[in-house]
């Protein structure tokens, strides 16, 4: 292993580096000390691809606004690809695109083309984010398949029961959901494979609700995680050969792994 003290001096081995967001480029609240300069050399002086890959469970608005708020300036980023803006295509085109065993699972359940799902979610715009991407939120039992965007929130489009509100009953009612949606053998989207939060809070992420899901499902090819170190954020990130390529990150089970 080759113990680097900045990355000056592997920069110029590379042509794309791909960073993590949060835990990397800042703490949530603040830039870590440099890395601001760091991103400007690396783009300007030495005029490489910067490609932010994130495991947020929401669009790639929402990471903008927030290393904009930071003080980021945007044009130094080739792409800002998210979990959530990666799910959020796949939804828009129906998953057109997939031909794998989740989503034939996912065609079983949605013979009429209703696109209809239900929602783990964040308590942030859930309904509006399957709504705008042309899926009606809607109870456990009508649901082609499950959406963990969150863990906070179970939500069948009319009513909604929030983890801050009540814990208890929260708990009890994401039990009650993962046993009926398994029993139904409905597929699940994991929109943020991370589970663990990588602040102080450590509050557990939807990665933790996939895991609990694989525990009670026949075929663990019935849930679809999006995001690293999964292949799917990948695939729009690297055109050229992967010997050219650098992933910088602060976890080992998803940046380390992906890379």
């Amino acid at each position: 292993m080759r113990f680097v003290d900045g990355i000056r001096e592997i920069v110029d081995d590379y042509d794309i580096f791909l960073l993590d967001m949060w835990g990397l480029l800042h703490d949530g609240s603040n830039p870590y000390q440099g890395v601001l300069d760091a991103i400007q050399r690396i783009k300007k002086d030495k005029d490489k691809k910067i490609i932010i890959l994130s495991n947020s469970s929401k669009r790639r608005d929402n990471s903008e606004r927030m290393l904009t708020k930071l003080g980021f300036d945007l044009n130094h980023f080739d792409q800002i690809i998210t979990s959530g803006e990666v799910t959020f295509q796949m939804m828009q085109s129906g998953f057109a695109n997939e031909d794998d065993k989740w989503s034939k699972q996912l065609l079983k359940r949605n013979k009429n083309n209703d696109k209809t799902v239900f929602v783990l979610g964040s308590g942030d715009s859930d309904v509006e984010y399957c709504m705008s991407s042309g899926w009606t939120v809607t109870d456990i039992e009508q649901a082609a398949f499950v959406l963990a965007r969150g863990t906070f929130t179970v939500c069948n489009g009319d009513t909604v029961v929030h983890k801050i509100e009540n814990a208890e009953q929260y708990e009890k009612a994401l039990d009650k959901c993962l046993q009926r949606a398994a029993e139904l053998q409905l597929p699940m989207l994991v929109a943020n494979p991370d589970k663990i939060r990588p602040d102080a809070d450590r509050s557990p992420m939807p990665g933790e609700i996939g895991d609990r899901y694989q525990d009670l499902v026949l075929d663990q090819s019935w849930i679809k995680r999006i995001g690293k170190p999964f292949a799917d954020v990948y695939k729009s990130a690297i055109t050229v050969s992967k010997d050219r390529v650098c992933m910088v990150g602060d976890a080992l089970e998803t940046d380390v792994a992906g890379g």
